[in-house]
């Protein structure tokens, strides 16, 4: 038979088993049933309908020695159908013989489609989630641990992880496919080991005992002591939370180093400044001795754990003071630039906040172009700082607060600055005039909102110095730049008439007025300050101008009635004329008869 001949018969063949292209080739299957013979639009039907009987059917899955159990349709698994048979239908397509030949193919060696599968991504963590929360098991290393002088080391054990990425996969083909066997689907557990075994700290456990089997001393240049062996075992840090090295360190230990650093250190001192009169000198600084807890804490670790030299050296080290001499001189603090003084008044308690607070301040450092601040040299003013309850002013009223008389700590801060020619940024003038203040200088603070603030505009730094002295307190500013001031009297003016509140008083006969509080009058201030440098030069001029508001003058109006008035006293009515009485006419006889006119 010839080649053409061939052809024609294969032709034919395949024209013989083409079929109908509307119709899925005989064999096809779909998520394992069988489309073959049917239209697209019949065969997703038929699969819609099987899947929709399955999809409230849960499905059992295992992990490790625990079970669930979940359907499709709650992690809202949803095969796409459609799209399955219409690549089964394109596997069997094709034009004329050639579909024929493919679909012959597919009747003796069958096609099976898996669909693509749509997913709750939600619910699917939800179930992995609680998969996870019964499967998975932290490892967990083992660790050498102490009992009195005995030292135990403790295995590890391993834990276990939930294999998620297979788990999502075989969880959602297992509950989109329509075939359901009923056996329960088998989820991998994957084993985590632990960083820690025991095989790894048997060295540490062998020095461990060695540490703890004798006394270890510990030597400086002056003394030694005495480490027992309870002492040690106390001061060891085991290998715990996947750690395999065994240390001196931990609380005790630092608690121990720290109580042997004041034995054998000695701090450090800074360059500071004394103050003589208008001048300054700095005293030199000091260097100190500090322990080098880490390396004499290796040494001791090192002497504990040997065999033969239990001997442990101390190690120190030179510890440089924060601020050196040459730094101190390089500041430029040489001379007084101003200061002021006021003097005590009021309670016990008020002094002693006066006290506390000049106290605090002292020794303030201000660089150049930096600010002071009141609230921040002093702090919070609480009773456990030392503060006592005092006389404030707030608005227009007397109260007790707790660090009452800080103000008047601002108000002589504020006059030291304004003698020495600095920029005062922030000033909180009293709301009533204080006759005992300078005229228009005084300044009060309030914990947080007022403060008292003044910049360092000169070229060298400044240091503030508190003076507590037997009548008052003072304060001093010290630095490098000289600075004259000149400063007005000062105006005073009074603006109006005091406040009057009228207190009606029951004990008060009506008409009558008693001035329970004579009060004062509103008024204002004007003051000039004008600053020259050292060679005379002007620096600047400023007017500071207060307004102070008047005490309410307090007068209780009488609203008591008068009492009422009673009434004359009378005399009592005579008796009738008795016989015998002397005022009775003698018997027998009768009155003659007055006189007509």
């Amino acid at each position: 038979m010839g080649a053409a001949a061939l052809l024609v018969v294969a032709a034919l063949v395949g024209l013989a088993f083409a079929g109908s292209p509307a119709e899925v080739a005989a064999g096809t299957h779909v998520a394992g049933v069988d489309i073959g013979g049917l239209t697209e639009d019949a065969a997703a039907a038929k699969l819609e309908r099987q899947f929709a009987k399955v999809a409230d059917e849960p499905v059992r899955f295992v992990a490790g020695d625990s079970s669930f159990s979940f359907a499709a349709s709650q992690l809202g698994i949803q095969p796409d159908w459609p799209g399955a048979v219409a690549a089964a239908t394109r596997s069997g397509d094709g034009f004329g013989p050639f579909r024929g030949f493919r679909r012959l193919h597919t009747r003796f060696f069958g096609a099976d489609v898996q669909p693509s599968l749509a997913v709750s991504n939600a619910g699917l963590e939800f179930a992995l989630d609680r998969i996870a929360s019964r499967v998975d098991r932290e490892p967990r290393s083992a660790a050498l641990v102490r009992r009195g002088l005995r030292f135990q080391v403790v295995p590890e054990q391993s834990g276990s992880k939930l294999a998620r990425e297979p788990a999502a996969e075989l969880v959602v083909r297992s509950l989109g496919s329509i075939e359901r066997s009923g056996a329960a689907v088998m989820l991998g557990v994957d084993t985590a080991n632990p960083p820690v075994t025991a095989r790894m700290l048997a060295g540490p456990a062998r020095r461990a005992r060695v540490a703890v089997s004798a006394p270890v001393f510990l030597r400086s240049e002056t003394r030694s002591w005495r480490l027992s062996r309870a002492r040690i075992a106390s001061l060891l840090e085991l290998p715990h939370d996947g750690a395999r090295r065994l240390a001196i360190a931990g609380p005790r230990a630092d608690a121990y180093f720290s109580a042997l650093a004041e034995r054998v250190g000695m701090p450090p001192l800074d360059a500071g400044f004394e103050v003589s009169g208008d001048s300054v000198r700095v005293t030199p600084a000091r260097s100190g001795i500090e322990l080098d807890a880490p390396r004499t804490a290796r040494a001791l670790l090192r002497a504990a754990t040997s065999p033969g030299s239990r001997v442990a050296q101390v190690s120190v080290a030179r510890a440089l003071p924060d601020r050196s001499t040459a730094d101190a001189r390089a500041m430029g603090i040489e001379r007084s630039l101003g200061s002021y003084k006021t003097y005590n008044s009021g309670t016990w308690d008020r002094t002693t906040n006066l006290r506390l607070g000049v106290t605090l301040l002292d020794g303030t450092l201000v660089a150049p172009g930096g600010t002071f601040s009141l609230n921040d040299a002093i702090g919070e003013r609480t009773v456990e700082r030392g503060f006592r309850s005092a006389p404030v002013i707030l608005g227009t009223e007397y109260a007790e607060e707790i660090g009452g008389g800080t103000s008047q700590v601002a108000t002589t801060v504020f006059n030291a600055a304004w003698e020495a020619g600095v920029r005062i940024t922030e000033r909180n003038p009293h709301s009533l005039y204080i006759s005992r203040y300078q005229l228009g200088r005084d300044a009060t603070v309030y914990w947080p909102s007022l403060d008292l603030k003044f910049e360092n505009d000169t070229s060298s730094w400044i240091l503030v110095k508190g003076f507590v002295e037997a009548d008052g307190i003072s304060v001093g500013l010290y630095g490098g730049e000289r600075r004259r001031v000149e400063s007005s009297a000062g105006t005073f003016e009074i603006t109006g008439r005091p406040p009057v509140e009228r207190v009606r008083d029951a004990t008060i006969p009506r008409g009558r007025t008693v001035v329970e509080a004579e009060g004062s009058s509103p008024s204002r201030t004007s003051v000039t300050r004008t600053i020259y440098g050292a060679d005379g030069e002007l620096i600047r001029t400023e007017t500071w101008n207060t307004s102070y508001k008047g005490e309410t003058r307090i007068v209780r109006v009488g609203t008591k009635p008068p009492k009422p008035a009673k009434p004359p006293a009378q005399d009592p009515p005579a008796d009738p004329a008795r016989p015998g009485d002397p005022a009775a006419p003698p018997t027998g006889t009768t009155t003659p008869p007055a006189p007509q006119p």
